[in-house]
């Protein structure tokens, strides 16, 4: 399937309505959120829009890119995407898991549980912008998929709603560290945690910064 090199001005059905046509009838789109943070899961979501509904982008006219959203917008069109998608699935692989096989690997398994979840099962997946690996499901990836396909950009949502809400509850069980301000990504407010009382049991300790309080802390005790 050819790629555009110009990008929409807001997501559409073009991948989606040409797979249709294919007879490809449950299109999921997958994407991640928390791949760049330090502490906390990596939680992909897969969406399937309902076939043939060429209104969707007309109902669903504020879906974007996650990321160019604000926090009470995804939850407004997350809520409007769970209403109209035929089926929604989340997964999600916690921060230990992440450092034992590494965050390709994990941002993988998130998507193959995402993808265990959904009934009906996808004919063809669109994902942003990775290949996954371990399923026998056709697939095209996206660059800059969450800006191209409505699909994809569904799922952006759906993984950055459910991920935020995830560490708010950590936030709760670890409180010193502000995860529910700023997510587990490496703001100035989670340094000054950092420094203050070190790594939680939920920061990634492959990841660099973290790996380097862990040094200190080891050089200091020498």
């Amino acid at each position: 399937m050819a790629h555009r090199a110009e990008l929409p001005a807001r997501p559409d059905l073009v991948y989606e309505q040409l797979l249709w046509q294919r007879g490809a009838h449950f299109v999921a789109g997958l994407d991640e959120a928390g791949r760049g943070a330090w502490a906390g899961p990596v939680v992909a979501a897969a969406v399937v829009l309902p076939p043939n509904r060429d209104d969707l982008p007309s109902l669903l006219p504020g879906v974007r890119d996650s990321k160019v959203m604000t926090r009470r917008q995804r939850e407004i069109w997350a809520a409007r995407i769970c209403e109209l998608a035929l089926a929604v699935g989340v997964g999600e692989i916690p921060a230990d898991q992440v450092d034992a096989i590494g965050l390709i690997a994990a941002t993988r398994a998130a998507m193959r549980a995402a993808l265990a979840a959904l009934s009906p099962a996808p004919d063809h997946l669109l994902i942003d912008p990775l290949f996954l690996t371990g399923v026998s499901t056709p697939q095209t990836p996206l660059t800059h998929g969450d800006a191209r396909a409505l699909s994809i950009a569904a799922a952006s949502v759906i993984a950055k709603v459910t991920r935020d809400q995830r560490m708010a509850e950590l936030d709760a069980a670890y409180p010193e560290y502000g995860f529910a301000l700023h997510k587990g990504y490496g703001t100035a407010l989670h340094r000054e945690a950092l420094a203050a009382h070190g790594p939680s049991p939920i920061h990634r300790f492959t990841y660099a910064p973290i790996a380097m309080h862990l040094q200190l802390d080891l050089t200091s005790r020498a």
